[in-house]
């Protein structure tokens, strides 16, 4: 087998930390000595061993003079846990082969520099692009301290989230309604508008057995949450947050003595300030974001620039009706070259639904 092979089997690993080891990144590691794999590794949960520690302590025999596959760079300082290049050196390891370079501020660069001035040879850039996508959210959660947001919606193929009547169960068949809560797992943070809650009353769960259900994140301005709701009345089940600007404490405290957590913004064109939350989130250590919003929120976070991906997933269908309603409302964009770019979908067929996946490009929009 080759390098390329090995990182390919510790990518497999680092996947299996999705939606626990958030926010840290997902990392997986492979020993190999003399061709053969002697210990297997990954980061399986925030505050636990790192993914080289796991492999290290999985090995069937001495690691000396082993090679170590890890996806990502090895950190060198002192968080939750010691730092690993500490554990690779004991270890007599002899070749460390690395696919994406940490821009952690604490380590970027630094681990590599450690191992090799202690004599271990290393390789770096091994499946690069791979491991990059892998932790495309800790990239930019450390680098910006703000969550990665990705807006999600469902629509037919004539641009339609739900019928004229308001209906819109369901738009996306079974397939892809299952895909949706395989990325609810895997993120931190779920947000719609207070619209949302008062026209589906949804749960804003993730319905995968065992797994963990995202901090749910309401947008209401004026604190018009219904104290009914599911969302209020399980708070204290799922952390839930309701970002507003309202600052009567009297209208706050039944929210807080269910359980509620309230953050309060500045007003943004009448409106919760969506920047200034991000920051709060952030430092709350909520590194990913799902928005299920409906179409007002939709173009208020593509107006402030806190979506970096979006998610189509596009049913065969054609709904009609002028006023059907569509992913994004708001004043729109004046023109096509002030719209909001997005780069070349990947396409991913899910049942008889299509998923579209964009990057999010910055974009002329005036704001």
């Amino acid at each position: 087998m080759t390098d390329t092979d090995y990182m390919k089997l510790a990518l497999d690993l680092a996947d299996k930390g999705a939606g626990l080891a958030n926010p840290n990144p997902l990392v997986g590691a492979v020993i190999v000595k003399q061709g053969r794999i002697i210990g297997r590794g990954w980061h399986q949960a925030y505050g636990q061993p790192h993914a080289e520690r796991n492999a290290l302590a999985d090995c069937l025999e001495n690691p000396k003079g082993a090679d170590l596959y890890v996806t990502l760079e090895p950190c060198c300082h002192y968080g939750k846990t010691p730092p690993c290049t500490e554990a690779i050196i004991n270890a007599g390891i002899s070749r460390v082969i690395i696919g994406s370079s940490d821009p952690n501020p604490l380590v970027a660069g630094k681990g590599k520099e450690i191992l090799e001035n202690h004599g271990i040879s290393v390789t770096q850039g091994v499946l690069k692009q791979e491991c990059d996508a892998l932790n495309q959210i800790f990239f930019h959660y450390i680098q910006t301290g703000t969550p990665y947001v990705i807006m999600k919606y469902a629509m037919t193929m004539d641009g339609k989230i739900a019928a004229y009547t308001g209906k819109s169960q369901w738009i996306s068949g079974a397939p892809a309604r299952q895909h949706v809560q395989e990325t609810r797992r895997r993120l931190m943070g779920i947000m719609t508008g207070v619209g949302t809650i008062i026209t589906d009353n949804p749960r804003l769960t993730c319905r995968i057995e065992g797994a963990r259900s995202p901090v749910r994140i309401i947008c209401d301005t004026h604190l018009n949450t219904p104290l009914s709701s599911y969302v209020v009345q399980t708070a204290k089940t799922y952390p839930t947050i309701l970002a507003t600007c309202c600052k009567d404490e009297n209208k706050q405290s039944a929210f807080l003595n269910a359980g509620c957590q309230i953050l309060i913004t500045p007003v943004k064109d009448g409106h919760v300030d969506l920047k200034d939350l991000m920051l709060k989130l952030g430092k709350q250590g909520i590194d990913s974001i799902l928005l299920e919003g409906g179409a007002a929120l939709n173009w208020s976070a593509l107006n402030s620039g806190i979506v970096k991906k979006v998610q189509t997933y596009l049913a065969p269908k054609l709904l009609g009706g002028a006023g059907a309603k569509s992913p994004v409302g708001g004043i729109g964009a004046k023109d096509p070259d002030h719209g909001f770019f997005l780069s070349l979908p990947a396409i991913t067929v899910i049942g008889t639904d299509l998923l579209l996946e964009s990057e999010v490009y910055p974009c002329l929009q005036e704001s």
